[in-house]
């Protein structure tokens, strides 16, 4: 199995409580971009649990090391993140914040 590198952003507090927030992960460079959306994890669910399920940014080693430029020998990530709660509107969807009226 190849090595992958992955970022998660996990929630302090209970995973209903964490369902309320979206967040998102970018990495990129070279005029190319990775961006993973998704809910946080709760901080009660173990970090095996959250890895073994795959639930966030998951890079490739190759991609990593294209992402890092250079000779591609070295590993230089820069990973980017926001986190924003989900907004009701009054139609009983999701909004997400600036972007609903």
């Amino acid at each position: 199995m190849a090595p992958v590198y992955m970022a998660f952003l996990r929630f302090m507090g209970d995973e209903n409580e964490a369902r309320n927030y979206t967040y998102s992960l970018e990495v990129g460079a070279n005029g190319r971009k990775l961006t993973w959306e998704g809910t946080p994890r709760s901080i009660r669910d173990s970090h095996r649990k959250v890895r073994d399920s795959h639930d966030g940014l998951i890079i490739q080693r190759n991609m990593a090391l294209f992402f890092s430029g250079g000779d591609r020998k070295e590993l230089k990530l820069r990973v980017t993140g926001r986190i924003w709660k989900e907004q009701q509107n009054p139609d009983g969807g999701v909004c997400i914040p600036n972007l609903c009226n």
